[in-house]
């Protein structure tokens, strides 16, 4: 199985080839093109690549399907004994992505695998 890890706005994600994949909102308009360039591994059929903390040359390439927010979150605050207790709620604004190229170096595109 061939795919990357790579970073966006603090978090860890991983994208394979044709895989939509859901990161905090970025302010890219539908239909158009980001390039990932923080990869932190690439896993090819015969080896595995590790950054240090970045791989050199290699970026990962998506087209943004659509903004959209996701599902609420609840955080309560709670402390025994002192009848203090908080609830609050907060919808994140989403992206969702999907993987069109992944680079291992910046001429070298990674092959999509075969279904069996």
């Amino acid at each position: 199985m061939n795919y990357a890890v790579l970073e966006s706005g603090g978090k860890q994600y991983i994208a394979s080839l044709g895989k939509v994949i859901s990161i905090d909102k970025i302010d890219t308009p539908v239909g158009g093109k980001i390039t990932f360039t923080n990869v932190l591994l690439i896993r090819t059929d015969d080896k595995v690549q590790v950054g240090t903390p970045f791989i050199n040359g290699s970026k990962v390439t998506g087209k943004v399907i659509k903004q959209y927010k996701g599902d609420k979150i609840d955080v309560i605050k709670f402390k025994a004994k002192v009848r203090y207790r908080r609830k609050i709620g907060f919808r994140p604004m989403l992206t969702d992505v999907k993987i069109e190229k992944i680079f291992v170096d910046k001429k070298i595109p990674l092959k999509r695998e075969k279904s069996a």
